[in-house]
């Protein structure tokens, strides 16, 4: 199974579970995360939702091989849009969102961080939107929700350059809400217990006043315009050059280990 979800306390605890791919995301992992979605959002006795990975990533970003065959802007389309649509319903979940940062988060793992509420992270941890990288720009929302998070200038300077930031410096920055040396589910719950101990109602009726806000500024727009330019760009030959020489080096590294 590509991903876990299990329920304790008041929490819906959803963990990707392809550590050999260092957490990629693919259609099964849409699907499943989807799933924990619809349950937080359904069961009333839930008010987190906690999104973490097995291993020692959190998540690496889309599954560059299982998405090297789209090559169109169409094929590109369908594949963010199915996974842009994830991300908004998550970042407007009327629940408290967490990411539980346990390593590793990059590309489109940043973009799965951005879109939820409060970001925990072990202080070993490395993150980066290195989409830039690959000729391309994010493609699921979390450069608009990015914009959200962060001082605009300070969003800019991540996209932009692309780089790979330590979690302690995001922590600076605002990013990352927490910083953790245990990682332990039970660790974490005591970090959110002054949240988990409020009325299910007062944490919802907090968060549809955020969602209100992002549906009068028109945020589903604005990441369906981030989308489309993604997939603009994803057919473009700079990308497949691009991600052709990321598999190679990849190879290469796997060869002489």
């Amino acid at each position: 199974m590509c991903y876990q979800i299990e329920t304790m306390e008041h929490v819906l605890l959803f963990k990707i579970n392809r550590p050999e791919k260092r957490n990629a995301i693919n259609y099964d992992v849409m699907d499943g995360l989807k799933k924990a979605i619809d349950m937080t959002k359904e069961q009333d006795q839930i008010k987190a939702l906690v999104l973490t990975g097995t291993g020692s990533a959190f998540c690496s970003g889309g599954d560059i091989e299982a998405f090297h065959s789209l090559r169109t802007q169409q094929e590109a389309h369908f594949m963010l849009s199915k996974m842009g649509a994830i991300i908004y319903e998550l970042a407007t979940l009327p629940k408290v969102t967490i990411a539980l940062i346990n390593g590793t988060a990059i590309g489109g793992g940043c973009e799965l961080a951005a879109a939820c509420d409060f970001r925990i992270a072990h202080s070993c941890a490395k993150m980066g939107f290195i989409q830039a990288n690959l000729a391309i720009t994010t493609g699921w929302g979390g450069g608009t929700l990015l914009y959200e998070r962060l001082v605009p200038s300070q969003a800019l300077h991540m996209l932009t350059t692309a780089g790979v930031y330590q979690a302690k410096d995001l922590h600076e920055n605002g990013f990352i809400d927490y910083l953790v040396e245990d990682q332990s589910f039970n660790h974490v719950l005591e970090l959110l217990n002054p949240i988990l101990l409020k009325n299910v109602h007062v944490l919802v009726a907090y968060k549809q006043m955020l969602i209100k806000k992002w549906k009068r500024e028109d945020l589903q727009d604005q990441i369906s315009s981030e989308i489309m330019e993604c997939s603009r760009l994803w057919e473009k030959q700079e990308h497949h050059d691009a991600v052709e020489q990321f598999l190679n080096s990849s190879s290469l590294k796997n060869t002489k280990s």
